[in-house]
């Protein structure tokens, strides 16, 4: 296969995933606006900031980050090339070229996923609407991707897919879970937000489509360290960091050997690994999803290294 069209096919899975995800993580804050008393007001900053995008925000919409303003950067904003409309157009001009290597459903179904972003999108900035407006984008592109997996061929072009789609996966939730450990909430004494700690947590979980997983195999009530533990170390759900990175590993015998793309694997698997979920509880998550995300784009450089820059 091509390097060129290795290299897209591994962007059209990062892309499909970063549309579904960028949804999962608005909703993670829009869920939050539900369960939690009104005197409890929001800060949308921090989505901004966890999207690795807050200099290109200041630049468009100055030091407003009110949540119509947020909520477009990161939806509908063409200049941002992580929002979610940028995300599907990107990855349908991918699928343009490589249109040979992929079933014709999964071009109409994208295309369809496509023109109603592009045509409703207004609908998000209505909470009343909102919910209904990410659960299509999230169900369209769960659509898509199950599309693939079902009629694709296992050649080398189906795992530089699935490579993309599982660091995306693993990136970004990552990143979902640096939205809870993020400062959202701006209100008194922390001892006010104690009864909804377990409500934030549950909140994540359901943004991943993981409680019910998570009560089967955690068998415990939702609580901080069990949904850290679940997300990120956890070997059989398809969301956790772990699983995917063991996805990557997977894939990574089907195509030619490279050394620096396995020890890169195995370094981040080995963070994840031997990561101390009481120790993250007690000292905050911050440094080690830094630590976590950096690993994931020495992985990305690698993989770009061994496999599309030839």
């Amino acid at each position: 296969m091509l390097s060129r069209v290795a290299d897209n096919l591994y962007w059209f899975g990062r892309y499909l995933q970063r549309a579904e995800n960028t949804a999962r993580l608005i909703n993670v804050n829009s869920n939050l606006l539900l369960d939690l008393p009104r005197t409890i007001t929001f800060g949308w900053e921090p989505l901004v900031q966890i999207v690795g995008a807050d200099e290109l925000f200041l630049e468009h919409y100055e030091n407003d980050f009110s949540e119509p303003n947020v909520l477009r950067f990161l939806m509908l904003d063409e200049r941002h090339h992580g929002s979610i409309l940028s995300s599907l157009q990107l990855a349908r001009e991918i699928l343009r070229t490589v249109r040979d290597t992929a079933p014709r459903e999964v071009w109409e179904r994208l295309n369809d996923l496509h023109y109603f972003v592009q045509g409703r999108g207004e609908m998000v900035m209505s909470r009343t609407r909102r919910q209904d407006f990410l659960q299509r984008i999230v169900d369209s592109s769960v659509l898509v991707y199950g599309t693939l997996i079902g009629n694709m061929s296992r050649d080398v072009g189906f795992h530089v897919l699935q490579i993309g789609t599982h660091l995306e996966q693993a990136d970004m939730t990552t990143r979902i879970l640096d939205v809870r450990s993020t400062s959202l909430i701006d209100t008194g004494p922390k001892q006010d937000l104690a009864p909804f700690y377990n409500i934030q947590w549950m909140s994540v979980l359901r943004s991943l489509t993981a409680y019910q997983m998570y009560r089967r195999h955690v068998r415990a009530r939702v609580n901080r360290s069990g949904v850290l533990r679940f997300l990120l170390q956890n070997r059989e759900f398809p969301r956790s960091v772990m699983h995917c990175l063991g996805n990557i590993g997977a894939s990574l015998p089907q195509l030619p050997q490279h050394r620096n793309v396995e020890r890169t694997l195995w370094r981040v698997r080995a963070i994840v690994q031997d990561a101390s979920i009481d120790r993250l509880v007690e000292r905050g998550l911050s440094e080690f999803i830094d630590e976590l995300q950096i690993g994931l784009g020495e992985l990305h450089e690698a993989l770009a290294q061994a496999y599309f820059r030839g």
